[in-house]
């Protein structure tokens, strides 16, 4: 049996529910990006017809395009940062010697990021 198996066994479900969140991020990113070259085709086909003008670069505007690539590249980022601690953790879990707990400053830096990123995309919508 392994030493501390059940330590183990938790690290290894907290590394999986981060790379199901970092993958949700990246897929929802390319959503974003897909519906935005949506719009873009959609655009390009009412400037020939002027008929059925209307605005939808309003829809995706220069905000929404970088948003998409900022979550895909936020969600990378977010697997890099699980993998880093899972290793860590998992070093930790197989020293000898005991180790206090650790500060969750990471954790503090990536929810206040997250919670800027939802309230400036918030603002946004609000007011365009």
């Amino acid at each position: 049996m392994i030493r501390g198996y059940s330590d183990h066994a938790a690290n290894e479900r907290t590394f999986l529910a981060w790379v199901r969140t970092g993958i949700a991020v990246i897929a929802f990113g390319f959503v974003i990006e897909k519906f935005n070259l949506f719009l873009d085709a959609i655009a390009r086909e009412a400037a020939g017809d002027a008929t059925h003008q209307f605005d939808v670069h309003n829809l995706s505007g220069p905000f929404g395009r970088y948003v998409g690539l900022a979550l895909i590249f936020g969600g990378l980022g977010l697997l890099l940062f699980a993998t880093a601690r899972f290793l860590r953790t998992g070093r930790l879990l197989d020293a000898p010697e005991t180790h206090a707990a650790s500060n969750a400053s990471a954790e503090l830096v990536l929810l206040a990021l997250l919670m800027s990123v939802v309230a400036g995309y918030s603002v946004y919508l609000l007011v365009g």
